[in-house]
């Protein structure tokens, strides 16, 4: 599910477009009406991705302040008059034009969401680099396992990898339990 924040100044447009959302089964974590809120609810989903669903103006601050802030895994649809919407220049923006039936924007956000949904995949996908640091455990890990089981190179990479994946553990964190695992029984 992609998570949805719904900030408006008015806090009944907020309510409604919140209540529409979830009644369609959307995953709204929070209804706002200022910037900071939307702020401190982005920190609590901190690596996570999903869809800012506003109005250009809020308590404390505009769309392009909020968007100014959002992590690249945020989307932001904002809703609001034509002529509010023809002053925002920015690509990234998906743009509601008000009034809207609710078919309409249900209709629109689904989209956002599947084109979120892929890029969670993609991300997933994206092979991921090790840092130096998570190398050399690794490294080490493969030269203690050589050491106390006797095994060449590509079978102590192969033991590190298949005890990785048995206990759902990273690579960098298996060779560091493999450490501590085989160090502590030789002192």
């Amino acid at each position: 599910m992609v998570n949805i924040i719904v900030v408006f100044r008015n806090r009944k447009d907020a309510s409604v477009i919140r209540n529409l959302l979830a009644r369609k089964g959307h995953n709204v974590v929070a209804a706002c009406t200022s910037g900071t809120a939307v702020m401190q609810y982005l920190d609590r989903l901190e690596g996570s991705d999903g869809l800012i669903v506003s109005g250009a103006r809020y308590e404390d601050m505009t769309y392009a302040d909020l968007l100014a802030e959002l992590p690249d895994t945020f989307q932001m649809m904002v809703m609001a008059s034509q002529a509010v919407l023809s002053t925002i220049y920015e690509s990234n923006v998906i743009k509601v034009s008000m009034p809207v039936k609710a078919y309409d924007l249900l209709m629109a956000l689904d989209g956002v969401e599947r084109s979120i949904l892929r890029s969670r995949r993609r991300r997933r996908l994206k092979p991921r680099t090790r840092s130096s640091e998570d190398l050399a455990v690794i490294e080490y890990a493969k030269n203690v396992i050589m050491e106390q089981k006797n095994m060449s190179e590509e079978q102590a990479h192969r033991y590190l990898q298949k005890t990785s994946m048995n206990n759902g553990t990273g690579m960098a964190e298996t060779a560091q339990m493999i450490i501590e695992l085989f160090t502590r029984d030789t002192h």
